[in-house]
């Protein structure tokens, strides 16, 4: 939860951080884009250091380095000073999740192994609201060195409560492992992503490529929207007050809180049809929301602003679908290697969205909080659409293709030329 909290905290305060450093809406998202480029680069790393450290030193590394960079952010009196607060934010993010995914793995039942990961998935994510709300309003009480070096208190707090009372495994295990409560079957937990011939073996599968796409395409709107452009665009775009704005964006987190179970037990009795019965409808539903957005002439109704917030809050949960596709088409030895292509495709999309929300604004002159316009927003957010296009190509492609590598579709029939 205090991890999804650092994570999100610029974008409930993007117009205040652009009014702090002066930052045109190109140099705002860079924020965001080194953030989570620094994320999706450190999953490799984190993975072996997990394999020969444990999980408990990794979250509490995570913990301080979250700490020092909402320090640096809080004193900082620079942009270039800022990004590097953000990559050492990024960096400790990329440290918790999958070290409590090792915990999991570790301290729970394999059964309850899918459970206790929705659960912390939905409990994390109330995070966003922490972020949404108390720090904002923290931020407009008091000043933002106060708001950020608290955040940075906080996580001081963590490191040392997460170094006092988490342990890597049981006490009466001696390396880590996870057990089948009904067939006794222990296995070693390793995290390690796999190179070389691991990665291109799991690429070479299409149900790989068909997880990478499903989760370029669900989430990347929703992260664009929370991390960075949603509170801008909600406030100086649509004219809500920033309360109107942060309810909003709560009712985005809590509708993604509910529909991560359901979508989950909806893929785990599906799991030929997640793409056509979940993927490409939660893709649709965003897309059209979007687009009934920018279209609607004036501003947007309220009503409309929440349809919109309800759609994006889809694509998080069905992003999870992707993993499933991973873990089904590969084998233990290589699920890590192919998880960690999946989160990439996440991490491709939502950079890109970020960054081109920003230049296009900065095309039309409204890069900065002063200039900002409803019309700027709208034709900003427009980017967004050759993302869900070219992952809907690609996830169709892919999902034939996997479905034929299954057996449950036939082999194209290709025609052969007769010689005359």
């Amino acid at each position: 939860m205090l991890a999804v909290a650092n994570r999100t905290s610029l974008g409930a305060v993007g117009v205040d951080a652009a009014e702090r450093f002066h930052a045109d809406a190109a140099t705002l998202s860079l924020f965001a884009v080194v953030q989570l480029a620094v994320y999706g680069g450190m999953q490799i790393p984190i993975g072996v250091f997990l394999d020969k450290y444990g999980a408990r030193p990794i979250i509490t590394l995570g913990m301080v380095l979250m700490a020092a960079g909402q320090l640096i952010m809080a004193i900082s009196p620079s942009i270039g000073i800022a990004i590097l607060a953000r990559v050492l934010l990024g960096a400790g993010d990329a440290m918790v999740f999958p070290a409590v995914l090792r915990l999991i793995a570790t301290w729970f039942p394999a059964q309850r192994g899918p459970l206790m990961v929705q659960l912390t998935g939905v409990i994390g994510q109330a995070g966003q609201l922490i972020a949404l709300i108390p720090v904002a309003a923290l931020l407009h009480a008091t000043t933002w060195t106060i708001t950020f070096g608290s955040i940075a208190g906080l996580g001081i707090l963590f490191a040392i409560l997460v170094f006092a009372l988490i342990r890597n495994r049981p006490p009466e295990i001696d390396e880590d492992v996870t057990v089948n409560t009904d067939t006794g079957v222990v296995h070693v937990v390793t995290s390690t992503i796999d190179t070389g011939v691991g990665i291109r073996a799991a690429w070479a599968h299409p149900g790989t490529r068909l997880a990478f796409w499903s989760h370029f395409a669900t989430p990347f709107a929703g992260t664009a929207f929370v991390l960075l452009w949603g509170m801008p665009f909600l406030t100086a775009g649509e004219g809500l007050s920033p309360t109107a704005a942060a309810t909003l964006i709560s009712v985005y987190v809590a509708v993604g809180m509910c529909l991560g179970p359901i979508l989950g037990e909806l893929s785990r009795r599906n799991p030929n049809q997640r793409s056509v019965a979940l993927v490409l409808p939660t893709i649709g539903v965003q897309m059209l929301a979007w687009i009934a957005v920018i279209v609607y002439p004036g501003p947007a109704p309220l009503w409309l602003l929440y349809v919109l917030a309800i759609a994006l809050a889809t694509g998080g949960p069905a992003s999870m679908i992707a993993f499933d596709h991973a873990r089904t088409h590969n084998p233990a030895h290589r699920l890590s290697t192919a998880t960690g292509l999946t989160n990439a495709g996440g991490f491709i999309a939502a950079l890109t969205a970020v960054f081109l929300i920003g230049l296009v604004l900065d095309l039309q002159g409204a890069g900065t909080p002063d200039t900002y316009s409803r019309e700027a927003f709208r034709l900003a957010f427009l980017t967004q659409v050759p993302l869900w296009l070219l992952g809907v190509v690609f996830i169709l492609i892919e999902r034939k293709r996997t479905r034929i590598r299954m057996g449950l579709d036939p082999e194209p029939v290709r025609r052969s030329r007769s010689r005359r």
